[in-house]
């Protein structure tokens, strides 16, 4: 075997140079840069000569290291009691987190279901059903609602104390230990020592939990676990804690929501007014109402129909200290007067009821439909409109919303989609519904998209028809399927999986009429196509998940 022989370190000039000078000439090379030994000697083979200067220093470092000080090892994941998923489930998962399914050439969606817009109602299933996440799908579940906000308290929720023991470990799930409620199962509030260290050693997301686990269960004993440290915590974290009071949210909680409208923190103060006005009884709602009927009142001049036929509104004419105090904002946004800026405040801080004696008992549809002087109404009801959306009012709901038919500019109330669904979600979920579906008949979809959110899924059978039949009439309208695409992807996800079958015959390409847009038959058949068949994809997804 012949022997290897290798040149002493006194051949190998380079050997004593920097670590940073070896790496440099083989960055730019050794042409652009020779390496040069100590005493400006450069060596003959420049390149070879660079290379065994580099292994020598390789073992040196190698050779010269110290054993690593070992770090502490994991605490175990927390035990999850929840079942495991059923194999099917598993395998429905996997399949739409593995999803990435790029758009054709064309930029048409085809007629297979996106997945990936499957996934939060997969996730909200199987949350119900109480299931826990498989171990080897919670990191890939992890990335997802990294990547996406409205997937993160459902999949918190299912991924549940692996999930945040994961995240602990890894800095790009960060976002779990700061995230909501739903990152982390319910917390046993039977032992009163658990809970005190849970609350003042915990994680945020797990005091959250904890402070809703024990709202939930007993109201007086969550305020009182807050109180302990409510001095001490950050601006931030004592407006979420805040907001855990609106559940189970009564007397009791009024003296320390009074002590909150002397924060530090703006937010805060605004939200401690908000939770009290929620509170009709409430020393504050008194206050706030006496300010505001000495601003909006029935006119007794007589110039209607008769003594109180109409409303006079004298706005405020100063923003005083308890008027500030009780969180009034003195400065208005940018555009709007100050005025009446201080009386919309005023007015959707008062109890509702208040006005209804104010108006001689009056119901509130009478009253929202009572002329309103010195163009005021605008104001007035924009501000009714936020009260009743406050105080989950379904009355005063109701009769700013009015009739689904009338056209918005005719309604009592907004004309404005957005403060129309708020005051929908006021209602029950039957009437919500069946209040869309009228304005769907009425008015096409061309604005019912955000209507539609806030209809609970999925669509009851009357919601469902009327905009399946609203689809229809635009297809033989003859117009692209584009402009309803917003509203397609919804029915694709809130349309009853039942309603399969009684949509195949729309997936027919229908004939093209003379002024139809070119190709826009074929198009709404594939929009059909795609509906039904996710239609059918989620009807699975819920047999295996039950």
């Amino acid at each position: 075997m012949p022997r290897t022989t290798t040149r002493p370190t006194a051949d190998r000039p380079l050997a004593a140079l920097p670590w940073e000078e070896l790496v440099t000439s083989a960055l730019l090379g050794t042409n652009r840069r020779p390496p040069v030994a100590p005493g400006g000697r450069v060596p003959a083979d420049g390149p070879a000569a660079l290379l065994d200067a580099v292994a020598l220093h390789t073992v040196r470092r190698r050779a010269g290291l110290l054993p690593a000080v070992p770090a502490a090892r994991p605490e175990p994941t927390p035990h999850d009691p929840r079942p495991q998923l059923p194999e099917a489930a598993r395998h429905r998962l996997a399949q739409l987190l593995a999803d990435r399914a790029a758009p054709t050439a064309s930029g048409r969606r085809g007629a297979a279901p996106d997945l990936t817009e499957l996934i939060p109602q997969w996730l909200a299933t199987a949350n119900r059903q109480g299931f826990r996440a498989p171990a080897a799908l919670v990191p890939p579940l992890l990335d997802a609602a990294r990547a996406r906000t409205d997937l993160r308290p459902q999949a918190l929720t299912f991924a549940g104390p692996l999930g945040l023991w994961l995240a602990a470990l890894n800095p790009e799930w960060k976002f779990a230990l700061r995230g909501s409620a739903g990152g982390s199962l319910v917390p046993d509030t039977s032992d009163p020592e658990a809970v005190r260290r849970l609350w003042e050693e915990g994680l945020f997301a797990e005091r959250i939990a904890l402070l809703d686990a024990v709202r939930a269960r007993e109201p007086g004993a969550a305020l009182a676990l807050l109180t302990t440290t409510w001095p001490t915590e950050r601006a931030e974290d004592r407006l979420m804690f805040l907001d855990s009071l609106r559940t189970g949210l009564g007397a009791g909680d009024e003296e320390f929501l009074e002590q909150a409208l002397a924060d530090r923190s703006r937010n805060v103060r605004a939200t401690a007014a908000e939770l009290l006005s929620a509170l009709p009884s409430s020393a504050f709602a008194g206050r706030m109402a006496a300010r505001a009927t000495s601003c909006v009142n029935p006119d007794r001049t007589g110039a209607g129909s008769g003594a109180g036929a109409s409303i006079a509104v004298e706005a405020p004419h100063e923003c005083d200290a308890g008027m500030q105090r009780d969180g009034v904002a003195a400065v208005p946004p940018t555009g709007r007067g100050e005025r009446s800026w201080w009386l919309v405040q005023l007015v959707e801080a008062t109890p509702l009821g208040v006005w209804q004696e104010q108006f001689g008992g009056r119901p509130a549809e009478e009253i929202v439909a009572l002329p309103v002087a010195d163009d005021w109404a605008g104001e007035l009801h924009a501000a009714w409109c936020r009260a009743a959306v406050r105080q989950r009012h379904p009355e005063w709901a109701r009769a700013l919303l009015g009739a689904a038919s009338a056209p918005p500019a005719g309604s009592p109330g907004p004309a404005s989609i957005a403060e129309r669904s708020k005051l929908l979600a006021v209602l029950s979920e039957a009437e919500r519904a069946d209040w869309v579906a009228e304005f769907i008949a009425a008015h096409g979809l061309s604005e019912a998209f955000q209507l539609l959110g806030v209809c609970t899924v999925p669509w009851a059978g009357p919601l469902g028809r009327a905009v399946v039949d609203a689809l229809d009439i635009a297809r033989d309208g003859g117009s692209y399927p584009w402009s309803f695409s917003g509203v397609m992807g919804l029915a694709e996800r809130c349309l009853d999986p039942a309603e399969a079958d009684r949509l195949e015959v729309l997936t027919a390409t229908p004939d093209e009429q003379e002024d139809a847009s070119p190709g826009a038959g074929g198009y709404w058949s594939e929009a059909f196509q795609r509906l039904v068949s996710t239609l059918r994809l989620r009807a699975a997804m819920e047999a295996e998940l039950t």
